[in-house]
C-alpha cells in the first residue's frame, strides 16, 4: 500500500516509524514531515489544510489512505473531503471531530449519553451576564474552558471569582483564544489523577490501545505553566484489568454507542482523557486523535501491524482484531527549548548521541544542510523500555543528557508519581 501521513510533529514521527516497519507499507509520504520522519518515508511540501492539494497528490501518487495526525484538519473537514472522493481516511469527518472541536458539544454528548463527567454550564456570546452570574454562585477552584480548538491552551483553572469572571470576559469577547472562546464551558473541578485511553474504532466495534500517562506541567513536581506534554509513561499501574473493564463499561461503550446514535459514521482514534478520584473514572476531554506525547509511548508498545489495524478500521473488520502489546514499561522524557511554554529561541545546532535501543522522536527540528537544528518549543522525545518505570525513566534520561543544543531542557521526574503510588 502507498500511504500519506499527514503531520510533523513527534506524533507522526512516531506513527511513521511503526508503518514503515509494516511489510504492508510499499510507500510512506509524511506532508510535511520533519528530519526524523524522513527517516521513515518521504517528506513532501504539501499544506495539510490545502485539501485540494492533498487530493491531487494522492492521485498522483496512487495513495491507498491517508492517516491523519493532528487534529485542527480534521476538524476543518480533511476526512469528509478526501472520504467523498473515495480516499480511506484515518480519522474522523466533522460532525465526529466536534468532539474535540467543541467542548460545549463534547459535554452535551456526554450528558446525553450518561458518561461521567464534570458538572458544567455552557455560555455562547451575548450571555456574558448570565455566565458572571453562574460564575459567582460556583463553588471554587472553577475550570473555565474555551469551547474550541486553542492550542491546548483552553483551559484555565481559576482559585477566585474575581479571577474566573475575568477569564470568561476575556473569552466571550474574543480577547482571549479569538473566536475559539466565544463559547465558553464553566466546569465542576476534579481532583484525582489524570490518565489517557486510546481506542481505535471502525464506527461500530473499537479496540483499546494501552493506556499512558502525561505530564502537562513545565516544572518539577508538576509545578509552573501548562506545556503540550513533558514526558509520558505507559502502562498506568493503577489502570489494571478490573479498571480497564470499568472505563470500557462507563465510558467507551456509551461514546462509541452514542456517536453511532447520532448517525456519526467514525473512523479513527478516540482519545479519552480521564481523571481518576478513588476508582471513578471521570471524563475531562476527548481528543480525535492521539495524544503527543503518549503516541510516543503507546504505539512502540503495540505489537499489531499498524497498517493492518488501519485496513481493518476503514474496511469495518475491528471486530475480528485483538490487539497485543508489548509488556514491558515505555517511558518518554521531551527535551524542551529554554523558556518554553513562553518565548524561546529556534535554529540551535543539535547533536544526537547513538539511541542505544532507545527511540528518538523528533518532535520540533529541522534541517539546514547538513545541520540539525531546533526548530519548536517541544523538540525531541527520548522513549525507552525497561521491566518497570524506574528502569524505562532511567534510560530516557542517561540519553536526555547526551542530547546536545544550546537552553536544552527536560523534566527529571517523569514517573515518580507513579512509583511513589506503587509503594503504598
Amino acid at each position: 500500500m502507498n500511504l500519506l501521513l499527514i503531520g510533523s510533529g513527534g506524533r507522526e514521527h512516531a506513527l511513521a516509524w511503526k508503518l514503515s516497519q509494516s511489510p504492508r507499507c510499499d510507500t510512506l509520504f509524511i506532508a510535511p514531515g520533519n528530519p526524523g520522519t524522513a527517516q521513515c518515508g518521504t517528506n513532501v511540501s504539501l499544506d495539510p489544510l490545502d485539501f485540494p492539494a492533498v487530493h491531487r497528490f494522492v492521485l498522483e501518487h496512487q495513495v491507498d489512505m491517508v492517516v491523519v495526525g493532528p487534529e485542527q484538519p480534521l476538524v476543518e473537514g480533511m476526512a469528509d473531503y478526501l472520504g467523498e472522493r473515495g480516499v480511506p481516511v484515518i480519522g474522523p469527518r466533522k460532525a465526529g471531530a466536534l468532539l474535540e472541536g467543541s467542548k460545549s458539544f463534547s459535554k452535551a454528548f456526554m450528558e446525553k449519553y450518561g458518561i461521567p463527567s464534570a458538572r458544567y454550564a455552557s455560555f455562547s456570546e451575548g450571555q456574558l451576564a448570565e455566565a458572571l452570574a453562574y460564575v459567582a454562585e460556583h463553588p471554587l477552584p472553577v475550570v473555565v474552558k474555551a469551547s474550541g480548538l486553542a492550542a491546548g491552551k483552553g483551559v484555565l483553572i481559576c482559585e477566585t471569582h474575581s479571577e474566573a469572571a475575568e477569564a470568561v470576559s476575556e473569552m466571550l469577547s474574543g480577547k482571549a483564544f479569538g473566536d475559539a472562546g466565544r463559547t465558553v464551558v464553566i466546569e465542576q473541578f476534579l481532583k484525582g489523577i489524570e490518565i489517557s485511553v486510546f481506542v481505535l474504532t471502525d464506527g461500530k466495534d473499537y479496540v483499546i490501545l494501552p493506556s499512558a500517562k502525561d505530564y502537562k506541567r513545565i516544572g518539577e513536581g508538576d509545578t509552573g505553566l501548562n506545556t503540550g506534554g513533558m514526558g509520558a509513561v505507559s502502562p498506568v499501574p493503577f489502570a489494571d484489568a478490573a479498571f480497564m473493564q470499568r472505563v470500557e463499561k462507563t465510558v467507551v461503550q456509551p461514546t462509541v454507542h452514542g456517536l453511532m446514535s447520532e448517525g456519526i459514521h467514525y473512523q479513527g482514534f478516540i482519545f479519552i482523557g480521564l481523571m481518576v478520584e478513588g476508582d471513578i473514572p471521570w471524563v475531562l476531554e476527548y481528543n480525535v486523535r492521539m495524544g503527543d506525547p503518549e503516541t510516543e509511548v503507546v504505539i512502540p508498545r503495540l505489537k499489531n501491524d499498524l497498517v493492518e489495524l488501519f485496513e481493518a478500521t476503514v474496511n469495518g473488520q475491528l471486530g475480528e482484531v485483538a490487539v497485543e502489546t508489548d509488556p514491558r514499561t515505555c517511558v518518554t522524557v521531551m527535551l524542551v527549548s529554554g523558556g518554553y511554554p513562553g518565548s524561546y529561541a529556534k535554529g540551535k545546532e543539535m547533536q544526537l548521541p547513538d539511541p542505544a535501543g532507545s527511540m528518538l522522536f523528533h518532535a520540533g527540528t529541522r534541517k539546514d544542510a547538513e545541520r540539525l537544528l531546533s526548530d519548536g518549543g517541544r523538540v525531541l522525545a527520548i522513549s525507552s523500555f525497561g521491566e518497570n518505570i524506574g528502569e524505562a525513566v532511567s534510560q530516557s534520561l542517561e540519553l536526555a543528557e547526551k542530547v546536545q543544543f544550546e537552553g536544552k531542557y527536560y523534566r527529571k521526574d517523569i514517573g515518580q508519581d507513579l512509583i511513589r503510588l506503587q509503594q503504598m
